[in-house]
C-alpha cells in the first residue's frame, strides 16, 4: 500500500488575496510535499512499515536512529497535510465557541495566545513548526525542529504553522514575522482547530 499525497483543501490560487501566492504552493505542495511522499514510499517499499498507517510509521520510527530517514519523511508528509488544513481563504481573526473559551482559560486571553504562538514561531531556530496542542486537557503552544511533531510525543495537535524557510520565502523573503502575522490575521483555520479539539 503506497502512501499518497492528499489534495490541497483549497484551489492552488485561493490564498493569493490573503498573502500566499499560487507559486508558493507550486513549490511547497507540488515539489517539497510531493518529494516527502515519494521518498517515504521508496524507503518503506517491501518493509513491514509499508502497510502501516502514516501515524503508526511516525510513532514507530521516532527515536530509532536506524529509521531517521523514514521518520523525517513520514512526519513531513503528516505535518504538511496538517498545515494545509490549518489554512483557509479569508481565515484568521479569533476563534469562537468551545475553542475560544478554552484558549481564554488556558492562556488568559486570545491576545496572550497570539503572543505565545507568534513568539514560538519566530524563535524556532532554523527549520521547524509552531503548534497549538491539547496536552492532557490543557492547551499549550510548542515549537518543534525539523520534522518533529506532537504526534511523535503522544500529544494532540490542533493547529500548526510551518516555519521552514520554503514556506514563506516566495511571499515574504526572509521576513518570518510578517508571515506569522499574516497567518494569524488572514489565514488560520479555526474551524479545523475546533474540530481537532472536539476529537481530543
Amino acid at each position: 500500500m503506497a502512501f499518497v499525497q492528499d489534495p490541497l483543501p483549497f484551489e492552488i490560487n485561493a490564498l493569493e488575496p490573503h498573502g500566499m501566492k499560487a507559486e508558493t504552493f507550486e513549490y511547497h505542495y507540488g515539489k517539497h510535499h510531493k518529494a516527502y511522499v515519494d521518498n517515504l514510499n521508496k524507503l518503506t517499499e517491501g518493509t513491514e512499515l509499508a502497510n502501516k498507517s502514516l501515524e503508526e510509521v511516525i510513532k514507530t520510527s521516532f527515536n530509532d536512529s536506524s529509521k531517521a530517514g523514514i521518520f523525517n519523511n513520514a512526519a513531513q508528509v503528516w505535518n504538511h497535510t496538517f498545515f494545509w488544513n490549518s489554512l483557509k481563504p479569508a481565515g484568521g481573526g479569533a476563534p469562537t465557541g468551545d475553542l475560544a473559551a478554552k484558549i481564554d482559560k488556558d492562556f488568559g486571553s486570545f491576545d496572550k495566545f497570539k503572543e505565545e504562538f507568534s513568539n514560538a514561531a519566530a524563535t524556532q531556530f532554523g527549520s521547524g513548526w509552531s503548534w497549538l496542542i491539547d496536552d492532557g486537557g490543557t492547551l499549550k503552544v510548542i515549537k518543534t525542529p525539523n520534522a518533529e511533531n506532537p504526534l511523535a510525543h503522544g500529544k494532540k495537535a490542533l493547529l500548526t504553522l510551518d516555519v521552514w524557510e520554503h514556506a514563506y520565502y516566495i511571499d515574504y523573503r526572509n521576513a518570518r514575522p510578517a508571515f506569522i502575522k499574516n497567518f494569524l490575521d488572514n489565514l488560520v483555520n479555526w474551524d479545523f482547530a475546533a474540530e481537532n479539539l472536539a476529537k481530543a
